[in-house]
């Protein structure tokens, strides 16, 4: 029987790694522009026949939730709902993505699948009800991905700015007070699709790169990759670059449930990103 795909917020830098992963299956694929996942009649029509739904359609302006908490919460939390009742309706399973920012950020060890969430910014707290909504809505049918520090060929991210200033500035001061995995959107597409694909257990997976390592230490990843001089790339802090909401200082999070569904993690991020940055350099 052949498994009939919905992608939400497919415009974007992972929804477009999602479709294209799913190159020849049945894939219907709405644009944030095509589909309000708040809206609970379209949301209705665009579930009613399909077989699993993946949610990558997200408020993601971390900074700007700080100022418009509701806003953000009514399409990180509310929509998730929306999408949960739509699914439990037509018997479909549901993907939502999720984010290292509904932790704390204090630990110093991998953050596990079923440790409490205690997120600290407004961006982690609409995320978190997300969570609990599609838990509390959809428990046996639906998966919850955590990811975080993403970048892909599309949209703003860490790594294409980095081959940006590369090109624009002598010299780069990055944090090297704040430590998580870089993550690159096709792996985490084609993650997603490996876990549906092998029926395993629902519940939380984190869907992020083996390793870690600081800002400041991709940045100078970026730039050896590409033949450029790393030593341009000096180390700072996270106080000497303010932002409204709070970073965590540690995003780097544990891998058990994969082993535990008898499949592989993401494979460690300097891996991807030596595959990753020709194709962005071309995007860039």
């Amino acid at each position: 029987m052949t498994t009939r795909w919905l992608i939400t917020g497919a415009g974007g830098m992972l929804g477009r790694d999602l479709v294209d992963s799913l190159a020849g299956a049945d894939v219907l694929a709405l644009t944030r522009a095509e589909l309000d996942i708040t809206n609970e009649e379209a949301v209705a029509a665009a579930v009613s026949d399909r077989d699993v739904v993946v949610n990558a359609a997200a408020w993601t302006d971390v900074d700007g939730a700080e100022s418009a908490e509701e806003e953000a919460t009514r399409v990180n939390g509310g929509g998730p709902r929306v999408l949960a009742l739509a699914c439990r309706e037509q018997g479909a399973q549901l993907v939502q993505l999720s984010t290292d920012y509904v932790f704390d950020g204090d630990a110093s060890s991998p953050y596990g699948e079923t440790d409490p969430v205690a997120p600290r910014s407004a961006y982690g707290r609409s995320k978190a009800a997300g969570e609990a909504a599609v838990r509390e809505v959809l428990p046996e049918s639906s998966y919850i991905v955590r990811t975080a520090w993403l970048y892909g060929e599309q949209g703003n991210n860490f790594v294409r700015t980095m081959l940006r200033l590369e090109q624009e500035r002598d010299v780069l001061d990055v944090v090297d007070d704040q430590k998580g995995q870089p993550t690159w959107t096709c792996d985490v597409a084609a993650q997603i699709v490996a876990l549906v694909n092998a029926q395993a257990a629902p519940g939380i997976y984190h869907g992020t790169s083996s390793g870690e390592v600081t800002w400041f230490g991709l940045a100078r990843a970026v730039f050896a990759s590409i033949g450029a001089d790393p030593a341009r790339v000096h180390p700072s802090t996270t106080d000497r670059f303010p932002r409204p909401a709070p970073r965590p200082a540690y995003s780097v999070l544990g891998h058990d449930a994969w082993f535990d569904a008898g499949l592989a993690p993401i494979r460690p991020w300097g891996e991807a990103l030596d595959q990753a940055l020709p194709r962005l350099r071309k995007a860039s």
